[in-house]
């Protein structure tokens, strides 16, 4: 059932459900910022090794009375899709297809290594070009300078021409 009540704040009207309270006016002792002890941050998914599914896989293969599976799912916590994926697994590969691990397989170390050396060649060669450049501004800078001295002595009488 749904309550009215007046907020004191200009009069707006806040629909609760029975039982439901404002957390201020509970007086909850978590101060603001502070997390809520029972709840996690983050759910971690569940990692079962290749022996485990082996052996659960071979308990229930094992089990013949009626209700035997469902004890020992529950008492391990598990599910009936765990015991279907992990048969389907087995019959495709064994324990090799048990322990290969989810998600993205993990780069090849010599490709990241390989994709840095060509980093550095291609910054070498650029900077090999630079340097080229400035030794042949500084040669045409040179010959330049050379030709204007040249010519100023030329035009002066009595020089030695050194």
């Amino acid at each position: 059932m749904l309550q009215s009540n007046h907020d004191g704040a200009g009069g707006r009207v806040v629909e609760r459900a029975e039982g439901e309270h404002n957390a201020a006016a509970t007086g909850s002792s978590t101060p603001n910022g502070v997390p809520d002890p029972e709840l996690v941050d983050r759910p971690t998914r569940r990692r079962f090794s290749a022996e485990y599914k082996v052996d659960i896989l071979r308990k229930a293969d094992a089990c013949g009375a009626s209700g035997e599976i469902a004890a020992l799912l529950r008492s391990e916590g598990l599910y009936s899709s765990h015991l279907a994926t992990w048969r389907k697994q087995r019959e495709a590969g064994s324990l090799a297809a048990l322990s290969t691990p989810r998600g993205r397989k993990a780069p090849d170390p010599l490709i990241a290594e390989n994709a840095k050396l060509l980093r550095r060649a291609e910054h070498a060669e650029s900077d090999l070009a630079k340097a080229r450049k400035v030794i042949e501004i500084q040669g045409n800078v040179l010959a330049l300078s050379e030709q204007l001295l040249s010519t100023e002595d030329a035009g002066h009488p009595g020089s030695t021409g050194r």
